[in-house]
């Protein structure tokens, strides 16, 4: 029998997140296999009550009805298991980031180093694309005028295909943005909204766990449909999705922060998102001092899918979603595997 020692924490449910904190118990794997009796019932003692109050004894008592063990999957056994992760880009083509033909802008192409949105596009995407079974990613670009008409566009293709938007790995990403930068006229508004939906709508179509979508948005930060957005990214938090933003340039990024939604869980029209599913840093903050682009990118791609891992389960246990098990190694026709003891 096993003899796990296990740590129970009791909190008062909030439907806003702020859940309180009621106590705590200490039990055992065996204790617990036992059911219902007067072996399972525990006195939940809240530690801090207990320094302070002389008095206190505890904040009451939890009787466990029933048990059941679950095995905890990590992303890797899903990955393991044939869950495809879809990486998609969005680049933001607004004014704000100023002229790409001056070494002010964001989108300046300086032939001797990347730019800011290149370089946060090439930390975050070489980590992702290791996930990714065929290395082709969707690259969109959104505040822009678009040739030969001059229409504004907020989810265009940066090949410049409508019907295959898909580039060849980190390369052909980087190489399709340089391409843009050449061909559209940066303009505005900034909004999110059409590029969420958009990668939105293949994650509705595939909800079984088989796959699953990572939206990154790299931008300057001046958001235009706020609104819009959040109504986005609640409906998003109920599909196989998560959505990454890079913020560039020295911008306020408090309405990055808000989307974010690890301090207050976003909400739209008095609706609460079902899961955080939103990541935001700013680049700014792991520019490297002494010009060591290698160590501040790392730490970058770090950072920036820290939480897609946690985000990626709190979506297959919302929906009872198993890994499958990993298919077996591959052994050539006509070959017998040999295993010595």
């Amino acid at each position: 029998m096993l003899k796990w020692t296990i740590k129970v924490e009791v909190y008062d449910w909030d439907r806003d997140g702020s859940h309180d904190f009621i106590g705590e118990f200490t039990t055992s794997y065996r204790e617990l296999a036992r059911g219902q009796s007067q072996f399972n019932v525990y006195e939940v003692v809240n530690p801090k009550k207990k320094m302070k109050k002389k008095k206190y004894v505890n904040s009451g008592t939890v009787t466990l009805l029933s048990f059941t063990v679950e095995s905890e999957y990590t992303f890797l056994d899903y990955i393991k298991g044939g869950t495809q992760i879809h990486f998609t880009v969005a680049i933001d083509f607004t004014a704000s980031n100023g002229n790409p033909s001056q070494s002010t802008s964001l989108h300046y192409m300086n032939p001797y180093q990347m730019n800011a949105y290149a370089m946060a596009l090439k930390a975050v995407g070489e980590i992702i694309q290791d996930y990714d079974s065929d290395k082709m990613f969707p690259a969109l670009g959104f505040g822009a005028k678009l040739p030969p008409d001059g229409r504004v566009s907020h989810e265009f293709p940066l090949n410049g295909n409508i019907e295959n938007p898909y580039c060849n790995g980190m390369e052909g990403i980087l190489e399709a943005y340089h391409q843009s930068l050449k061909t559209v006229q940066l303009y505005g508004p900034t909004n999110f909204a059409p590029v969420v939906n958009h990668v939105a709508r293949y994650a509705a179509a595939v909800q079984d766990g088989s796959q699953y979508f990572v939206l990154l948005i790299i931008t300057d930060g001046v958001i235009s449909d706020m609104a819009q957005t959040k109504e986005a990214i609640v409906n998003a938090a109920k599909l196989p999705m998560s959505i990454i933003i890079v913020g560039v340039g020295q911008a306020e990024f408090d309405a990055m922060v808000e989307l974010d939604g690890d301090d207050v869980r976003i909400s739209s029209r008095g609706k609460l998102a079902e899961r955080d599913i939103v990541q935001f840093v700013p680049f700014r903050d792991y520019m490297d001092r002494t010009g060591n682009h290698v160590l501040s990118m790392a730490r970058l791609a770090k950072d920036v899918l820290a939480e897609i891992p946690d985000q990626f389960i709190s979506y297959m246990k919302s929906r009872g979603i198993k890994p499958n098990p990993a298919p077996p190694p591959y052994t050539p026709p006509g070959h017998t595997m040999h295993t010595q003891i």
